[in-house]
């Protein structure tokens, strides 16, 4: 049974990330997450949308506290879910689509492929108005058939 709560934690995070990206991060979160866009070239280390990655973290981190250390029922492998998630969130936006590690550089996968294109269709847009493709590991359809 842990391990049906760990992957459901770990696909429900796919629509809290895409939810709070678009209604938060592109809301009234919007000073947090606009150098994400303006200054997605730049040189600096960090930028201010990295705050997010404490946000996200915080439930990760409470639930497993309270999974393993007082033994509520479930916390443990939602913790583990969400903080699975954000790991493959890391991974694929910040090293993979954003190149900040300079880790998977090329690659021939279309699945990859879609998510860079998503992604870029998605930092097209440098106001916090008229976005598209707000989620990371799941990619529209429309995106997996281009050249």
């Amino acid at each position: 049974m842990n391990i049906l709560v760990f992957f459901i934690a770990f696909f429900a995070m796919e629509f809290v990330a895409w939810f709070t990206h678009k209604y938060i991060m592109h809301g009234f979160l919007w000073y947090l997450h606009e150098d994400h866009h303006t200054h997605e070239h730049s040189d600096d280390i960090i930028e201010r949308n990295d705050a997010f990655f404490l946000i996200f973290a915080t439930p990760g981190i409470i639930c497993i506290i309270l999974g393993s250390s007082f033994g509520i029922p479930y916390c443990l492998p939602i913790g583990l879910g969400i903080t699975a998630y954000g790991l493959c969130y890391f991974l694929v936006h910040d090293v993979f689509i954003h190149q900040r590690i300079k880790w998977f550089r090329k690659t021939d996968n279309p699945y990859f492929r879609a998510i860079r294109r998503a992604h870029k269709m998605h930092h097209k847009h440098i106001t916090k108005e008229d976005g598209e493709c707000f989620g990371m590991l799941w990619v529209p359809v429309s995106y997996t058939h281009l050249t």
